[in-house]
């Protein structure tokens, strides 16, 4: 099957240090890839690349088998992406800014409509629509990103942290949708450090260390060791003694 989203030899250097080096990964339909490093890997500079935010020095990001930046409004047409921080339009109330992103979207107005009445309801908004984002909690402008990036069907979710700020309840509801639009063909890059969730939701893994690829595959060969995901994580990125760590710390902690 022809991947949704292909990313080739992708590289981004900031004078002339390179934040992410080589990059080669691809997402077909129906496929959930996780994509992991520590702080200041090249997660967020990937993530910005893959969004058309932020153009690679060299190599190319292809949508469909055609570089995005041939047609960039084209490509985030067929994009929902949420990114690390909600930067909303706070004066608007939540119904509002999703008219909004609708109305730009050109999804007809009885349409987007129902979809935003719809989502708030099931995600618990629906009776703060009329209130301003400006008094929204973190969890809640979440939720509101999520139903923007959702408002239009992509083909193509970018999701950067999505569930940060979430309540139990709307986590949960969202890794479900996340797992029914697998199931229905869409291709989902899923940005996170909460392994737990990654081990959860996604189908394939990308795991890279100071921009690099170290690690790719289905989760099942990732996790072929047997290992817990976070044990993979560090033997991958880092050759971290968490055990001595912690115990340090604990010494530390207890220490008169």
């Amino acid at each position: 099957m022809a991947p949704i989203i292909e990313v080739k030899s992708l590289t981004k250097n900031y004078a002339g240090l390179p934040a992410v080096s080589g990059m080669n990964f691809a997402i077909r339909a129906g496929e959930v890839l996780g994509y992991l490093g520590h702080n200041g890997a090249g997660k967020s500079t990937t993530v910005k690349m893959l969004a058309g935010l932020l153009e690679p020095t060299s190599g190319e990001i292809l949508f469909r088998g055609r570089n995005i930046h041939e047609d960039l409004a084209g490509f985030k047409r067929r994009v929902g992406y949420v990114p690390e921080e909600s930067h909303l339009y706070s004066f608007l109330t939540g119904w509002e800014y999703l008219d909004l992103v609708g109305t730009l979207r050109g999804i007809p107005a009885a349409v987007r409509d129902a979809k935003s009445a719809l989502m708030l309801e099931e995600l618990s908004l629906f009776r703060h629509r009329h209130t301003a984002i400006a008094a929204y909690s973190k969890g809640m402008r979440q939720r509101i990103m999520l139903i923007a990036a959702l408002l239009d069907d992509p083909d193509l979710l970018i999701l950067d942290e999505p569930f940060s700020g979430l309540d139990v309840v709307s986590a949960l509801v969202m890794r479900r949708v996340l797992n029914l639009l697998a199931e229905n063909g869409k291709a989902i890059f899923f940005c996170s450090p909460v392994l737990e969730t990654v081990e959860k939701v996604c189908t394939h893994l990308v795991v890279l260390r100071q921009g690099q690829l170290v690690a790719s595959g289905s989760m099942t060969e990732i996790l072929a060791s047997k290992l817990a995901l976070e044990e993979s994580f560090f033997q991958l990125t880092e050759q971290v003694d968490a055990d001595g760590m912690a115990s340090r710390i604990l010494g530390a902690i207890q220490s008169k």
